[in-house]
């Protein structure tokens, strides 16, 4: 896995390898400049003598430390063979002690260094102009510098974090820097993740340079992502095993006319490797489903109290409806059940519109029954009583609010979905694709986290991994089909090809 640091975070993390470690704060910005400098001769390699136009560098520096390390790699480059020219930005007088320091350097290398751009054409063109430490809206010439590199052709590469992108949300201050590569240092920064300012970061290239774990001194950092094989992360299957050890799924889907939902996280749970899934739905359903899922059982409302005894695992939710029996089945799954839930899609419904089911749900929580909740955006403003457009702007801190007052595990989802449970960092998933934005891809999500319950795994392990496993199959489905082309359907059968890598 790799974390995701806040500004607060990355600044702490620096102090401490400056102060406690003892690397100074220069050797740092000189490791950082050294990467940032490898990966431009990689993508645009320097001409002899730096004459020919594909030499031509912008390098635009605002006056703090994410400046001095434009200013580090402005040498670097021109040592190279780079053509370098260097905007300022910023009130000089105020800059940092290695800004200044790396600016007297600099004034011994034939680069040109001014406040405005001498020219329109450029081949590479470098953002140090705002580090993570940006709070407020950007304004005056930053603006203006951020425009003037936007409106610019060629290779454009930020240093850490695009300026104007705020480091823990990812929104947009005003105006932001599009870039085509990030490079950034030490850990990836959350705003490069989450939205918009994922759209602005490009790909991005994590750097070391001295500023590691061994720096957390007992407190890491909040956030994590997923980047190893799906496969690696799920529980080891015993030799010796049989269906009933790999476990019992239960899910209540379907209304009539709706059994598509109850087959896709039917066949979610599995492909993630469960033993057994019985599908409790309505009797009109029972021919789609036995012949679409055979290997599936098939109940009705009336033999719930029986199939939850049997099942070692509870998925509710997908195509349920939200009629009265689907609110007398909810309510009593909450209340003659103790066994680890997954809510989804109607559940989600039902919840938000009957507050006293939200308080038995919190009081099971409390108690220590597994729950997981995976609202989209609609779902978490319909059980928090907030607007979506105000949930977008921070989505991670409404999500764990309402994680704790739930006490269970909340999958917030979207194109980057994240999820949350009081007491555990938060997991962002950065994989998957626009194809999986398709009716029926929440039901097998819903599939594969029941699934890894009932082999197993703790609640928000298996919500954070099921997750991750969900887009990954996304990927796989994509890759062989596109992104355009892509059904639920294809989600589930690219689980086996996701597991297999």
């Amino acid at each position: 896995m790799e974390y995701l640091v806040t500004a607060r975070e990355m600044k702490r993390y620096d102090e401490e390898t400056v102060s406690r470690i003892g690397i100074p704060a220069l050797v740092l910005m000189e490791r950082a400049a050294l990467e940032t400098a490898r990966e431009v001769e990689r993508r645009c390699p320097a001409k002899q003598g730096g004459k020919d136009p594909a030499s031509g560098v912008l390098v635009l520096a605002g006056c703090g430390n994410n400046g001095a390390d434009a200013l580090a790699l402005s040498r670097l480059l021109c040592e190279r063979g780079y053509a370098v020219e260097v905007v300022l930005a910023g009130q000089e007088e105020k800059a940092s002690p290695e800004w200044k320091i790396q600016r007297a350097i600099l004034a011994n290398y034939p680069v040109r260094i001014g406040r405005k751009p001498q020219g329109r054409e450029y081949t590479v063109l470098i953002d140090g102009l705002l580090g993570v430490g940006l709070n407020r809206e950007v304004s005056g010439e930053f603006a203006e510098r951020i425009h003037f590199f936007n409106a610019c052709r060629g290779l454009k590469i930020a240093l850490d974090l695009p300026s104007g992108v705020h480091t823990d949300t990812g929104r947009v201050m005003g105006c932001a820097v599009r870039a085509d590569l990030t490079v950034t240092f030490a850990f990836a920064k959350r705003g490069l993740f989450l939205f918009p300012g994922r759209e602005y970061a490009g790909e991005v290239v994590r750097k070391e340079i001295g500023i590691g774990e061994n720096s957390f001194f007992g407190r890491p950092p909040g956030m994590f992502r997923y980047t190893q094989a799906p496969g690696s992360l799920l529980p080891a299957r015993p030799v010796s095993g049989h269906k009933g050890v790999f476990g019992r799924v239960l899910l209540v889907a379907g209304a009539e006319n709706m059994a598509g939902a109850a087959v896709l996280s039917g066949t979610g749970a599995y492909r993630t490797g469960a033993g057994m899934v019985k599908l409790l739905s309505v009797r009109a359903n029972r021919a789609v489903l036995q012949s679409s899922l055979p290997e599936a059982l098939f109940a009705t409302a009336e033999e719930l109290e029986e199939s939850m005894d049997w099942a070692d695992v509870i998925g509710v939710g997908p195509g349920l409806g939200r009629k009265p029996e689907a609110l007398e089945i909810l309510g009593r799954i909450l209340r003659e059940s103790f066994l680890p839930l997954v809510i989804d899609a109607d559940g989600l419904n039902l919840l938000g519109e009957n507050p006293g089911l939200q308080e038995e749900l919190a009081l099971q929580g409390e108690k220590g029954r597994k729950v997981i909740l995976t609202p989209h955006l609609g779902e978490l403003s319909r059980l928090t009583g907030i607007k979506a457009a105000q949930l977008k702007e921070d989505m991670a801190e409404y999500a764990m609010n309402l994680a704790r007052r739930l006490h269970c595990v909340v999958v917030g989802k979207g194109a980057a979905t994240l999820v949350c449970r009081e007491g555990e960092p938060l997991c962002l998933n950065t994989a998957g694709n626009s194809g999986m934005a398709t009716a029926g891809s929440g039901d097998v999500l819903t599939g594969i986290i029941a699934g890894l319950l009932a082999q197993g795994m703790g609640d928000f392990p298996a919500a954070s991994v099921g997750v991750y496993l969900h887009a990954k199959a996304g990927e796989a489905a994509a890759k062989r089909l596109g992104e355009y082309g892509l059904m639920a359907g294809d989600l589930a059968q690219g689980i086996a090809a996701a597991l297999q890598k």
